[in-house]
Parts: structure tokens; C-alpha cells; sequence
């Protein structure tokens, strides 16, 4: 039985010449208890989908319907847990749920509310916290505490709005577990926005994908048995192929080539002497040792004495080479990247690039951060002409503007390149990034989990973006990521971190998969899903703390690159 219906549902904002339409003629019927995912690319209208089944918006043609009534405003039987926690700040976790349950049921008594509001808490696993505030929490935690609320409404049905893409690789996994064993207790109805296909298949019975022009794609059925397991899956067939078909289909509605080639690369040489040509780039053969890491440590001050973060980091890189280097939170990931840079002292040891041990920051080493640092009163070529300008002191104003031009191009910013930052979508602003460190021709590109604040799919299309203009290039590069699929895709070797603190290398994978590489065909690819596993293996290893898990196996050494 429908609970929930769209029939031919159309919605758009804005008038005249500037109106634009968001979905068009949707239709979709969801049962009573069935667990659906919405999937799509940003700017899709997943949120405004969402929106229309919470009341909060109203459709202009067509009619939402919920449990045959037109939904014509917010409900308690449609409770809503947002992608921001919108917690109350001055409120405990106690007080914020309690919100929920004074307005559900006012009739109760205090006693009956606060056991209520505990029972809920305690659904969430935060009983130890129930009285912190929101700003004593973790990013987790308080959405955590955003589901209790939600739960405490006790609604009919859930409704989860991009809930975990705030959160860290494995904070959200295991809120994901999280959600799926409250839902599994009671069945209650469930539709989830969310960017993730991983996601989406372990949670859900249905995926119904949403195209980029505002349609419904076919829905995908989820004939995973229940309950599922999040290793498992791994090696699950059933889950492979239908990873493969939603990946598959998602690209080709949602990624299509951006990437023009009509500009030559101007044979101009950057002050640090690599050769600008990109037939150069690949030719020169590998240089054995051509980075390294020398039992790097790093250190800090402490009121209670000196912390290592970083111990005994051992490592040598091929010239040409591209590794991944991946571990959880706060294993020193980025230090090491930092260090490399230039940009934060080594406490201990040595780090060499082509024979020269690095000392402060330089051009030859150009970073592409988290956040792409740009200019927002600057245009896309503005921003990149800043570090073109003094790595090419010798080449013509004409040159170094197609050295700038060139790799805007590749990254699919050909018709944005005079566009300001400040008007451009974080995907954007991160191809300016991308395009602003090759336009240095560096020795060495260091990515510092350059696609983190993107959702799962724009990154794929910035995954793909990079590869394509690394395989011109063939620069020296390290990847910080916390994203499996991320380090396996880009990388001829994956580096293992073990937790910090005293964080060092605990494991090493090369992975040798065909190039040029996409996403597409690494699924299909036989091997493919025995590294992910290695690389899973030894994450889950070293899930909740600097030592290996009891009983597990040893990770293999860290064998460098000779």
C-alpha cells in the first residue's frame, strides 16, 4: 500500500527570463515501511523533492500526497532530520530532544517525557552525553542527536535530507549503521536524500535516481538480503553489479565531457627548469628515489610535554609516480603532506625532492588544499595568473596567458575563465584550484583531500578531471584522502597510515591496474575489489585506535619503492 504518492509533480523558482525549472513531471509511489534513496548530483533538486514531502514547499502543477490527503504544510507524522543539525545551542541533548516530545505529546508527564526523550538518546548511542550542549559535540554527535529528535516525534515517516554528507568518511559510516539498526527496529517508512551510491545501497530497498534535467530515472531495486553487512558487501556480487549499474548510469547522465582540447601548451620553461612541453613530462623515464622520506618525524610542544604525530616516516617515490596516502582521522595525513610542502617544519629527519632537501615553501611544489584559497574579487584566470606570473619570469605576456588558458580549459572551465570566485560553486572554485597547480609545471603536486567539502559525485567528476590532466603531465604527486575508491582510482600505490599518535607508515599497496583510469572500468575491472578489500582490512584494523585490533592480522610491510 502507497503512503506516499507524486503525481506528475512540477516545481521551478523564479519569473520570466530568469525562471527556472526544477523537476518536472514527477511520479513515484512509496509503500508503507519501504526504505527509498533518492539519488542525484548537486543542484539536481533532491532537496526540493524533499522539501515538497515535508510541506515546506508547494508543487505548481501536480499534487504530493500522504496517506491519500495532499500534504499542504509541515507535519509530526513526517519528521525531518536536516544535512545542518539545527540544533538549539544553549540546549543540552536532553533539551533539544525534549523539544520534540513537549510538542508531540503535551499531555504526558514530566517524568514520562524525560524517560521518552532518554529512551530516544539512548536509540542514538549518547546517553553519556545527554547533558553536553551542542557545541561540546562532534560533528557525528550532533547529528546524532538531530535523528533522536527526530525519532522522538515518533513519526510515521523519516525523512533523512543529505544527513551524513557533513560528516568524515568514517564518522558517517558508522552513523549510516546507525540509522539502518533504528530503522530495522521498527520499519517505519524512510526516504533518504543522499549523493552516495554506497550509501544508498546499504540502506535502502529502492534507489531512484534523479537526472540532471529534474526527471526520475529508472528505480533500481535493492535485492541485497537484509540484514547487510558493510564489509561484506565487498564481496558481495549482487552489491558489485549494482554498484557498477548506478555508477555507470550516473555518469552518463550527470558527467559528461567538459574537457575541450583545442589550446597548445606553449614550449616555455618555469623558473624551477621542468620542461613546460608536455611530451617532456612522460619521457624522461623513471628516476629511482626521485622523492624522500627519511625517518621524518614530527613533533609538537605541549603543556605536558613533546607529542610525535608523525614517527619514523619511511618512503621513496619514483619520478612520475602517483601515491594515495590514506588512514583515519588524525593520523597525520596532512602533516606529512605539510611538511613536503614546505609549510610546516620536520621535527626530525630528512625530506628530498630531486636531490634537494626541502626547506620552506616553492613553486616546484604547488599544493591543492581542501579548500581552494581563492581570490573571491578575482576572475578564474586572475587567480591562476598570481603563481604563473612569477614561475615564468622569462616567457611573453601572450605565453604565460596560454599556460593559464590551457589548463582552465582542461579542467572544463573554458567558457568560466573570466568569471569571479566569488560567484562560482565550490566544484568550481576547486578546478580553479587544480588548474592553478599545474599551470606551475611543479616537481611535485600535493593534493590535501582536494574533493573533501564536494558531494560524492562532483567528485567523481573532479576524480576524472584530474586524472585527465595528471596523464598529460605525469607529475610527481600525493594524495591525502580518507576515500577508499579515491586513493585506489588515482594511485600506483596506496600508503597505509596507522593512527596517531607516533602515526607511521603500517602498510603499502601497490595497485596495478591499467591507465588511463576512470570509474567506469576500474569496476569492472577483476582486481579491482581485492584492493579495496586490503585497503578496508587494514582501515577496519586501526578503526578505533592506534593499535591494530586484537587477533588481527599484521599489516605487510612498508616496502618502498626501489
Amino acid at each position: 500500500m502507497s503512503i506516499l504518492t507524486f503525481s506528475n509533480v512540477s516545481k521551478g523558482f523564479g519569473q520570466g527570463a530568469y525562471r527556472v525549472e526544477v523537476l518536472k513531471n514527477i511520479t513515484l509511489d512509496v509503500a508503507e515501511g519501504e526504505f527509498v534513496a533518492i539519488l542525484g548530483f548537486s543542484g539536481t533538486g533532491k532537496s526540493t523533492l524533499m522539501n515538497l514531502i515535508a510541506g515546506l514547499e508547494t508543487p505548481d502543477t501536480g499534487s504530493v500526497t500522504f496517506k491519500g490527503a495532499p500534504i499542504s504544510g509541515p507535519g509530526p507524522e513526517r519528521g525531518l532530520v536536516f544535512q545542518s543539525y539545527s540544533l538549539m545551542p544553549w540546549l543540552t541533548v536532553q533539551g533539544n530532544v525534549m523539544l520534540a516530545v513537549e510538542s508531540v505529546y503535551p499531555k504526558l508527564s514530566k517524568a514520562e517525557k524525560i524517560a521518552k526523550a532518554a529512551h530516544y538518546i539512548q536509540m542514538v548511542g549518547l546517553s553519556h552525553a545527554a547533558a553536553r550542549r551542542p557545541a561540546e559535540l562532534s560533528g557525528g554527535m550532533r547529528q546524532r542527536v538531530s535523528v533522536a529528535r527526530a525519532l522522538a516525534m515518533d513519526p510515521e515517516m523519516l525523512l533523512l535530507d543529505e544527513p551524513l554528507s557533513a560528516l568524515d568518511a568514517l564518522t558517517r559510516a558508522n552513523l549510516a549503521d546507525e540509522i539502518l539498526e533504528i530503522w530495522e527496529q521498527d520499519k517505519k517508512t524512510c526516504i533518504l536524500i543522499t549523493n552516495d551510491v554506497d550509501e544508498a545501497i546499504l540502506l535502502a530497498d529502492r534507489i531512484v535516481p534523479l537526472n540532471p534535467d529534474g526527471t526520475l530515472g529508472e528505480p533500481v531495486t535493492v535485492n541485497i538480503p537484509r540484514p547487510r553487512d558493510r564489509m561484506a558487501m565487498n564481496n558481495d556480487e549482487v552489491f558489485k553489479a549494482l554498484r557498477s549499474k548506478v555508477t555507470s548510469y550516473l555518469m552518463d547522465v550527470g558527467i559528461e565531457a567538459k574537457i575541450e582540447g583545442g589550446r597548445e601548451l606553449p614550449d616555455v620553461t618555469p623558473i624551477h627548469g621542468v620542461p613546460a612541453a608536455i611530451a617532456a613530462a612522460g619521457a624522461s623515464g623513471a628516476v629511482e628515489r626521485y622523492m624522500d622520506f627519511s625517518q621524518v618525524h614530527k613533533v609538537y610542544p605541549t603543556p605536558k610535554g613533546p607529542l610525535t604525530v608523525v614517527e619514523d616516516f619511511n618512503l621513496k617515490l619514483r619520478k612520475g609516480e602517483f601515491i594515495s596516502l590514506i588512514g583515519h582521522s588524525g593520523c597525520g595525513k596532512s602533516t606529512v603532506l605539510t611538511m613536503a610542502a614546505g609549510l610546516n617544519e620536520i621535527s626530525k629527519g630528512v625530506i628530498a625532492l630531486d636531490g634537494r632537501g626541502v626547506l620552506g615553501a616553492d613553486p616546484e611544489r604547488a599544493v591543492v588544499f581542501q579548500s581552494p584559497n581563492l581570490f573571491p574579487w578575482l576572475t578564474a584566470k586572475e587567480n591562476v595568473a598570481i603563481g604563473v606570473d612569477k614561475v615564468y619570469p622569462r616567457a611573453s605576456r601572450a605565453e604565460r596567458q596560454d599556460v593559464i588558458e590551457y589548463y582552465l580549459e582542461r579542467v572544463g572551465l573554458a567558457d568560466s575563465m573570466d568569471k569571479q570566485a566569488s560567484s562560482m560553486s565550490n566544484g568550481m572554485k576547486q578546478r580553479v584550484g587544480i588548474a592553478r597547480a599545474f599551470a606551475l609545471s611543479p616537481k611535485l603536486l600535493l593534493l590535501d583531500e582536494p574533493f573533501g567539502m564536494l558531494d560524492s559525485l562532483t567528485r567523481w567528476e573532479l576524480q576524472e578531471v584530474l586524472m585527465e590532466v595528471w596523464s598529460r603531465t605525469k607529475v610527481t604527486a600525493i594524495c591525502v584522502t580518507h576515500d577508499v575508491d579515491e586513493a585506489i582510482l588515482m594511485a600506483d600505490r596506496v600508503v597505509m597510515m596507522t593512527n596517531g599518535p607516533q602515526a607511521t607508515i603500517g602498510k603499502i599497496t601497490n595497485v596495478d591496474l591499467p591507465r588511463p583510469r576512470t570509474r567506469k572500468a576500474l569496476l569492472e575491472h577483476p582486481d579491482y575489489y581485492t584492493y579495496r578489500q586490503e585497503v578496508l582490512d587494514f582501515l577496519e584494523e586501526y578503526e578505533h585506535g592506534n593499535r591494530p585490533k586484537p587477533n588481527a592480522k599484521p599489516a605487510a610491510p612498508a616496502v618502498a619503492a626501489e
